[in-house]
């Protein structure tokens, strides 16, 4: 047989196998929009889980668990991404089917298979991982929760500073709510709440590079004890009178934001020299590093509703 007819076959063999629909999904580049429907699964596995609560908390308590480190993953593959301009295919896919498996245990799908899904495993799975603690059991119980809208805007007080020149990607930061945040008649998200941001991005000023950016972003607010995931952009940075309690400070409604801004006092309007653009991206407009100083307060705009549990009564 000449070398031809030998090679001929492999090479129809090795195109059939480039045209294929699995080779594709392996090859192809996962993007940023990718990565976004992660986070929005993120979230609706949340809401996933706060509606199994009123049958099990036991079992929504180890699903929460889970999904915290799932949500820590999603932010991972977003900064990678960013940072690396590629990311494996089979990286974001584990991850996919992860959430897929939490959200279909948690709303107890009748295919869900009784062992714990592994990252080879694309089958969702009934049973729970393992966890490794659950929180104080609680009462079944529940009077309905509150769904704070889309768009409602609260002020945080950060409770550190940050700054261009010497943050971090992925680095953590915490603020706590200015006021009582009310939603038709009921309290949400008490005064003092504390609000979880992340640094998602940076560019420190430079001598070639007088304008620094930072963007932040939030992920997560605790109320009564129990965390809830958010998505928040910052709208607007102003300044502070450092750090002080804010207790029986009430405002209520969506757009919060906009209202307690003109009632409440230790606001001096915005801080001079920082421009907020599209995105929650912080910029310095007089060539120096972004500086957000501690009891700065950043109005924050919820990009997704996010749903509070009442109080809970502990057995």
């Amino acid at each position: 047989m000449s070398v031809r007819h030998r090679v001929l076959p492999l090479v129809v063999c090795l195109l059939a196998l480039l045209s294929s629909p699995g080779f594709a999904q392996q090859t192809s580049s996962v993007t940023q929009a990718d990565v976004q429907r992660l986070q929005d699964n993120v979230y609706l596995a949340d809401r996933d889980i706060s509606q199994l609560r009123s049958r099990d908390a036991t079992r929504a308590d180890q699903l929460v668990s889970e999904l915290d480190d799932l949500r820590d993953e999603v932010v991972y593959l977003k900064v990678k991404l960013r940072k690396e301009k590629t990311l494996p295919r089979a990286e974001y896919a584990d991850v996919r089917d992860r959430i897929d498996d939490l959200r279909s245990r948690a709303r107890g799908d009748n295919n869900a298979s009784a062992a714990p899904v592994s990252p080879s495993r694309v089958e969702p799975a009934s049973s729970p991982h393992a966890a490794t603690a659950t929180t104080t059991p609680r009462s079944t119980s529940s009077v309905g929760s509150v769904e704070i809208p889309v768009g409602t805007e609260v002020d945080v007080r950060l409770q550190n500073s940050l700054n261009s020149g010497t943050a971090q990607v992925e680095d953590r930061f915490e603020g706590t709510t200015v006021a009582d945040l009310n939603i038709d008649g009921r309290l949400a998200i008490p005064s003092g709440s504390v609000v979880r941001g992340v640094v998602t991005a940076v560019e420190p000023g430079t001598r070639t590079n007088r304008t620094s950016k930072m963007t932040v972003s939030f992920d997560q607010v605790t109320v009564n004890g129990r965390s809830y995931p958010i998505r928040g952009t910052v709208t607007q940075a102003i300044e502070g009178e450092g750090i002080r309690g804010e207790a029986g400070r009430t405002a209520a409604g969506a757009g919060v934001g906009a209202i307690i801004g003109g009632i409440l006092g230790g606001f001096k309007g915005a801080l001079a020299g920082i421009l907020i653009g599209g995105g929650g991206t912080i910029a310095a407009t007089e060539g120096k590093d972004v500086e957000l100083p501690q009891g700065s307060i950043l109005r924050v705009r919820l990009d997704s509703p996010v749903q509070i549990d009442p109080p809970q009564t502990r057995r």
